[in-house]
C-alpha cells in the first residue's frame, strides 16, 4: 500500500468506484475518502463536484435506504439509521413520511400467521414491533384492531 495521498484524479476515480457499487451519503463517502485525500479542501471540492453533477445525492440515498429498510423496520428505526449515516433531518423526514400502519401490519402478518389470543402473546407482538422501530401509537392501533391481517 502506498503512503502518498491520492492525486485528485485518483481520488475521483476511487469515489466513482464506490458510488458505482451502491449509493453513499455525502458524510459516508467523505469518511471513506478522507484517509486518501491530499487535504480536506480537496475532498470538499471533489464532493461538491460530484453533487453538482448529480452523482452524489443525499436525497437519493435517503430514499433508497428508507425503501430498503421499510420492509423490515418502522419509521423510528429508519430515522435513526439515516441520521447515523449523516443525512440532514429535513431529508430524513421526507424519506420516512409514508404509511407506517400498513408496513407494521405486513411485518406482523409475515412473522405471525394467526391472531393473538392471550395477553402474553399480544405483549410479545408489541415488543417485537417496538424492537423494529414502530411507534407506540401504531402498535396500539394495530393490535387493538384484533386481526393482524
Amino acid at each position: 500500500m502506498k503512503d502518498a495521498p491520492d492525486t485528485p484524479l485518483e481520488l475521483r476515480a476511487r469515489a466513482l468506484r464506490l458510488l458505482a457499487r451502491r449509493e453513499h451519503s455525502r458524510a459516508e463517502l467523505a469518511r471513506k475518502l478522507a484517509p486518501r485525500a491530499e487535504s480536506p479542501a480537496a475532498l470538499a471540492q471533489l464532493l461538491e463536484a460530484l453533487a453538482a453533477k448529480k452523482q452524489l445525492s443525499d436525497e437519493r440515498y435517503a430514499e433508497l435506504r428508507a425503501h430498503q429498510l421499510a420492509r423490515k423496520y418502522g419509521a423510528a428505526r429508519i430515522r435513526a439509521d439515516l441520521k447515523a449515516k449523516g443525512i440532514a433531518p429535513e431529508i430524513v423526514a421526507r424519506a420516512t413520511g409514508d404509511e407506517e400502519l400498513e408496513r407494521a401490519r405486513a411485518i406482523l402478518a409475515r412473522k405471525y400467521r394467526d391472531a393473538a389470543d392471550t395477553r402474553g402473546e399480544c405483549a410479545r407482538r408489541m415488543r417485537f414491533l417496538q424492537g423494529r422501530g414502530f411507534s407506540h401509537e401504531t402498535i396500539r392501533k394495530l393490535l387493538s384492531s384484533g386481526d393482524p391481517e
